[in-house]
């Protein structure tokens, strides 16, 4: 019988990237701007001066790998890209701000957000074709951690495919998830599950595991 002693635990940390440049755009993967300094600022106050990771994964997206690559090389970590962990494709709406988008196709807009699964902008990517590669990629690193403590630098809809795939929740809810530029998600995998421990924390505290509760 396994004991909870036995239990091996892989912790996987994931952040959203902070503020590119040109401020807030459906972006998906084919606009690839990079953090502007603000962002920079937003990802090195999230992190902490300590690390607290064994290696990082990151979507292969500027605003996400020159980040991830600068923190590896402060702690000298292994760095691994994953272009499952892109952000899903917006379709005609990328490169439009939410705000232009809402004044200009207040409809779609408001249909989006309320069925965002059967709402799709057009030439979007399918939401549930979405959620099963960001499941597969982050299973595929779970199963390859042997339970260290792994660091994800991708995107607000990556975030939150992730915490469907944790919580169970259906891709029609998974919009009223906010995740902030910077914003940290942490899970917990198990052989007895898969747990969330917080979500969309502004910055890790220095000298501990997890925040207080």
């Amino acid at each position: 019988m396994q004991t909870t002693a036995s239990v091996k635990t892989t912790r996987i940390d994931l952040i959203r990237h902070g503020e590119p440049l040109g401020g807030s755009l459906y972006r998906g993967s084919s606009i690839d701007d990079p953090l502007s300094e603000k962002g920079w600022r937003q990802m090195w106050q999230a992190v902490g001066e300590q690390n607290h990771w064994d290696q990082i994964i990151t979507s292969p997206m500027l605003r996400c790998l020159a980040f991830a690559r600068a923190l590896a090389d402060r702690h000298e970590l292994p760095l691994a890209l994953e272009r499952d962990f892109r952000e899903v494709g917006f379709g005609d709406w990328e490169g439009h701000s939410p705000d232009s988008i809402r004044q200009s196709r207040p409809g779609e807009y408001q249909a989006f957000y309320t069925d965002p699964v059967n709402n799709r902008p057009r030439n979007a990517e399918d939401l549930y074709q979405f959620g099963t590669r960001v499941a597969t990629a982050l299973e595929q690193a779970v199963s390859e951690s042997g339970g260290r403590n792994i660091l994800i630098v991708a995107h607000a809809g990556v975030i939150r495919a992730a915490l469907g795939y944790v919580v169970q929740a259906p891709a029609a809810a998974w919009y009223r998830a906010r995740v902030n530029n910077a914003g940290i998600s942490r899970f917990q995998f198990t052989s007895l599950g898969k747990q969330l421990v917080f979500h969309n924390l502004s910055r890790l505290l220095d000298g501990e595991a997890d925040p207080p509760e």
